[in-house]
């Protein structure tokens, strides 16, 4: 089995070298073919000065050049920190600053964007342009920029060896979005990647005859999973950029896709869409992590698509993938975000560090394998979220490391967990805690609306108040004070939001979720002035 990344793909090549590993657009790719040139850009990037644990930063959309530079980078010894194609200069600035990136694969219309930040990038030596030449090019200062012909024409004669590389390298550092401040940088090495692809594969059954369809950006992890996965069993790996649902169930049909992963506002524009019947005999497994799923959402897939398997998974950058919720659960226990997956260990700790007793309320932490190395740069921030494992083992002279979730939950007497809230977003009001999930569950029964963030805002008499912010249903002509109705025949009093107001469509971030950051800004100082 391998250990290292970019062995996820050696391997599969070494058995399967003819099967096709990749698609984009019209294009393929054999698990020979992405070998090949990988290990042509893996000897580029040495070339171009890289050396070992340097960082390379990857600011394309999916496509072929993405892919091939994630893994040669991890082939030359390197660290990839893969950029959302959708943020715009200053974001990504912040990244390649951050982490003091060394090289960066991009585009020459994305390059232009970006000249005005890099001068903020002393890291940066060297730009490589999969489209263009570096005749083609203003100069930077203190920049060089390689074309694609000349990035990979480099002298076949020199002799340019890989570095070693063992499991707990640096292999990628992934930023992603907390409720408060910029991106953090999650260091993930080899060991962690591998232990992730190992896992999500083992209990999602995936084999070399699977054909999975990317929709997720690869700089979540989430999305980056359904590549590794993929490679690491020989199966075959769809990218695409969809501009509209549509696409997504078109590209499912097309190329009779086996496996779909999506976050739960991409899954909520499906679910109102028409699901052609052959996709019934192909579509075996559909996921959903990066939130919790309304179920009448997951009601309206599961009676599209009724062959298919449906797998509730929660999961957080820190620490790749946590549980799952296998298929045959779902109508036993539908609100349960499952158990450990694979080579993980889950424990619900209460506010005194004990372990909770059934259906107690505390805070889930993970241990094992995919625990990631921390955040790059910021022992602060590390040290909150990495902390001693709950009832080390006694005498034991090294401390283990776990992930502190920051998240609430709430584990039954058969071991199945129950997600109750993120402890920043937990809504105080007239003494009560309420979990924003749980009304937006009753929010969304109502058929009402498409899209709900329910929302804590400062209120001078009840500390928070609820707001409802809210995307109406198309086929829904009702007024918003329907909705309060609603919530007023299935809440208690102190449940019932204070305030609706209609949003269309709700801001998402680059991951796809629903911007709860950018929302609480907007609505901050709504009850101020009363």
């Amino acid at each position: 089995m391998p250990t290292l990344l970019h062995e996820l793909l050696s391997r599969s090549n070494a058995t399967t070298p003819d099967a096709t590993a990749l698609i984009h657009k019209k294009n393929s790719w054999s698990y020979n073919e992405l070998n090949q040139q990988v290990a042509q850009q893996a000897r580029g990037l040495i070339a171009a000065g890289l050396t070992r644990q340097q960082r390379v930063a990857i600011y394309l959309p999916k496509q072929f050049e993405n892919v091939c530079s994630m893994f040669a980078t991890s082939t030359a010894g390197g660290v990839f920190v893969p950029v959302n194609p959708v943020l715009k200069a200053p974001q990504a600035g912040h990244i390649l600053k951050d982490c003091n990136v060394q090289i960066l694969v991009t585009s020459n219309s994305r390059l232009k964007t970006l000249q005005a930040v890099l001068q903020n990038c002393p890291d940066l030596k060297t730009v490589i342009l999969v489209d263009s030449e570096s005749t083609e090019m203003e100069p930077l200062p203190n920049i060089d920029i390689l074309g694609w012909s000349d990035f990979l024409q480099f002298d076949e004669e020199q002799v340019l060896e890989m570095p070693s590389v063992i499991d707990t390298d640096m292999a990628a550092i992934l930023y992603t979005s907390g409720s408060t401040g910029r991106p953090k940088g999650v260091v993930l090495s080899h060991r962690n990647m591998v232990a992730g692809a190992r896992s999500v594969a083992k209990y999602l059954s995936i084999t070399a005859s699977d054909r999975l369809l990317a929709v997720l950006p690869f700089s979540f992890d989430y999305g980056l999973n359904q590549l590794t996965s993929s490679l690491l069993k020989g199966s075959c790996c769809v990218i695409m950029d969809y501009l509209l649902p549509r696409d997504v169930i078109k590209a499912v049909a097309k190329h009779q896709i086996t496996g779909l992963a999506a976050v739960p506002p991409l899954w909520l524009q499906l679910a109102g869409l028409e699901w052609p019947v052959e996709i019934n005999q192909h579509l075996r497994y559909m996921t959903n992590s990066g939130g919790k799923m309304p179920r009448t959402a997951l009601n309206s897939l599961r009676e599209s698509v009724p062959d298919c398997q449906f797998f509730l998974m929660y999961g957080l950058t820190e620490a790749f993938r946590s549980t799952y919720l296998p298929p045959d659960q779902i109508d036993i226990r539908p609100d349960s975000i499952g158990k450990a997956i694979p080579n993980a260990e889950i424990s619900v700790v209460n506010a005194d560090g004990e372990i909770c007793k059934p259906d107690e309320t505390g805070e889930l932490v993970h241990r094992g394998s995919l625990v990631a190395m921390g955040y790059w740069n910021d022992p602060e921030k590390t040290a909150e979220r990495f902390k001693p494992c709950p009832s080390p083992i006694s005498g034991l002279p090294l401390t283990e490391i776990a992930v502190w979730s920051g998240d609430s939950v709430t584990m039954d007497e058969e071991g199945y967990l129950y997600f109750v809230g993120r402890e920043d977003e937990m809504i105080k009001t007239s003494g009560y805690r309420v979990s924003p999930s749980e009304v937006e569950e009753v929010v969304y029964a109502s058929n009402l609306v498409s899209e709900v963030a329910i929302l804590g805002v400062p209120h001078p008499a009840l500390g928070q108040a609820i707001i409802a912010v809210v995307n109406p249903a198309e086929n829904s002509d009702e007024e918003l004070d329907t909705i309060i109705a609603h919530c007023k025949r299935e809440l208690p009093n102190f449940m019932v939001p204070t305030q609706i107001e209609s949003v269309s469509p709700l801001p998402k971030n680059p991951n796809g979720k629903i911007d709860r950051s950018l929302l609480k800004k907007q609505y901050e100082d709504f009850f101020v002035s009363i």
